[in-house]
Formats: structure tokens, C-alpha cells, sequence
């Protein structure tokens, strides 16, 4: 059978709307999806738990710059230090969604690098922060923090499908897609498959937190062991560390390394989830 027929040609305009002078971006909107989704639901967890209002209400301002800093930072200092860290330009570029130009002055571009093992560590430090200020346990958050993720993680990779970016190496599976901002070969969707498994790894922990939370005896798991957190960090980084085998490398000195970053930087988040796992399974006994 010719393959090549059920290949899918992929060319989405970046832009989904114009409103004015403001320009809707799909990846934008993708991002701004999984925020809500991820607000809507660790809401909802809170209540059931029976945690004020109060203490929800700055959550999401301290995940959003922890996450946007960490992600941009991240990015940055692990796969363009020689770029960013090399000139004043350059650090002001980490900073700012702006571009200074050859010929003189600048342009918005966004930010066009976010790095989701930045990302996490900031989301790490951010929650931290929270929890110093509300005396909310930290592990409690974590965890509703953690069974929410995998949706807003779903939102962030079709945003990185939409843009064509972190694209996989050549292949010939039927699924193929021919990403034709880059070139004419058939790829890996690698964005998709990340979405798939990020999608799954939501409804896996939504369920196992349903069912370990209903009914007149409580088994399981529960939330505030840092089990989710663990779970969450286990899943997603081991899936990321062998995803990254159909992906071509975002940066040439990866060419060099006997894993690339990707791989490197998912090591340290997978022990500390089955770390977690474990001391949460001994807080159990």
C-alpha cells in the first residue's frame, strides 16, 4: 500500500483571529485553554476538599508566572545559553517577548522558546512560595495540583502542533505529517503523540482520584501523600524521555550527546516522582 496517500500535509495559519491591533494566536489560545481547564478543575478539588475560597483565589497568579518565568528561563539557559547568556541583548531577550533586529531597533515576537522542564521547576518554586503564604500543605497542593495537570499539558502540545514546532524525525508510518513550514518530508507528529499521553495521563488520574475519594471507607491513594504529585512526575517524564527518540534535536550540540536535553533534564523529575510515590505509600502504612 502507498503510505505516502495517508500522509497528513500540515500548514495551519498561526493566526486564528484578528481583533483590532490584537492578533489571536492559536498557540495563545491553546495555552489560554489549558489554563482555564486547569483553573476550573483544581477549583472544583478544592471545594470538595473543603478548602476556602480564599486560598485558591491567588493559585493561579503565582502557576502562571511560575510557570511562564520557569518555561522561558529554562529554555534559554539549557538550549541557547550561547544566544542569551553571551550578550546584554541577549539577557534582555529572556526577559522580554521582543527580538532586537540586525539593522537597528526591535519587534515583538513573543516568547518564542518555553522549555516544559523549565516550566515544572518553576511551578515547583511558585507552589513553594504559595504554600508559604497560605500555610496550605505542600503536599496538598501538589497533588490537586498534579491531577489537573495532564489537561493543561494536553492544550500546551496541540499549541506546539498548531505552530509546527518540536517536530520528529523523518519516518514512513501512515501517520505521518509533513510539517510544510519546515520542510517536505514525513514526521513523526510527536506534539500529538505528547497530547494523546497527556490527555490519558488526566482521565487516569481523574479516576483513580474519584475512586479513592467516594464511598463510606477511603482507599487508595488520597490527596495530601503526594502520590498524584509523584504518579505525575513519574508519567510524564519517563513518557518524555522515549518520546524524545522520534523527535529531531531543537538544538545542534544535542548531536553530540549520547541523549539529548530533553532526555538529561527528564532523569532528576522521574526519581523525584517515584521518590514521592514511595514515601507516599509509607504515610499510607
Amino acid at each position: 500500500m502507498n503510505w505516502e496517500l495517508l500522509y497528513i500535509n500540515w500548514n495551519p495559519n498561526l493566526e486564528l483571529l484578528h481583533l483590532g491591533p490584537i492578533v489571536i494566536r492559536w498557540y495563545g489560545l491553546c495555552w489560554l485553554l489549558g489554563f482555564a481547564a486547569a483553573f476550573l478543575l483544581v477549583r472544583r478539588l478544592y471545594r470538595e476538599q473543603k478548602i476556602k475560597d480564599e486560598l485558591f483565589d491567588p493559585l493561579f497568579v503565582y502557576c502562571f508566572f511560575g510557570i511562564l518565568i520557569g518555561a522561558r528561563l529554562g529554555h534559554c539557559i539549557f538550549y541557547e545559553p550561547d544566544y542569551f547568556l553571551t550578550s546584554g541583548k541577549g539577557i534582555i531577550e529572556m526577559f522580554l517577548p521582543i527580538r532586537f533586529l540586525a539593522e537597528g531597533g526591535w519587534k515583538f515576537v513573543g516568547y518564542e522558546g518555553l522549555a516544559s522542564h523549565g516550566g515544572t521547576l518553576g511551578l515547583m518554586i511558585a507552589l513553594w512560595l504559595y504554600v508559604k503564604k497560605t500555610k496550605l500543605s505542600i503536599w496538598t497542593v501538589l497533588d490537586n495540583i498534579a491531577i489537573a495537570t495532564g489537561s493543561m499539558a494536553c492544550f500546551i502540545r496541540l499549541g506546539n502542533l498548531m505552530n509546527s514546532e518540536i517536530i520528529g524525525k523523518v519516518t514512513e508510518v501512515p501517520w505521518a505529517f509533513i510539517f510544510e513550514r519546515v520542510d517536505q518530508m514525513p514526521r513523526h507528529p510527536a506534539q500529538l503523540y505528547e497530547a494523546i499521553a497527556y490527555a490519558l495521563l488526566f482521565f487516569l488520574m481523574w479516576g483513580i482520584y474519584k475512586k479513592c475519594t467516594n464511598g463510606p471507607i477511603a482507599k487508595g491513594p488520597q490527596v495530601g501523600t503526594g502520590w498524584y504529585f509523584g504518579f505525575c512526575l513519574t508519567y510524564i517524564f519517563t513518557f518524555r524521555f522515549f518520546i524524545e527518540y522520534t523527535k529531531e534535536i531543537q538544538e545542534a550540540f544535542e548531536a553530540s550527546l549520547p541523549i539529548d536535553m530533553g532526555q538529561i533534564l527528564s532523569i532528576p523529575f522521574i526519581l523525584l516522582g517515584v521518590w514521592c510515590m514511595i514515601g507516599a505509600r509509607k504515610k499510607s502504612i
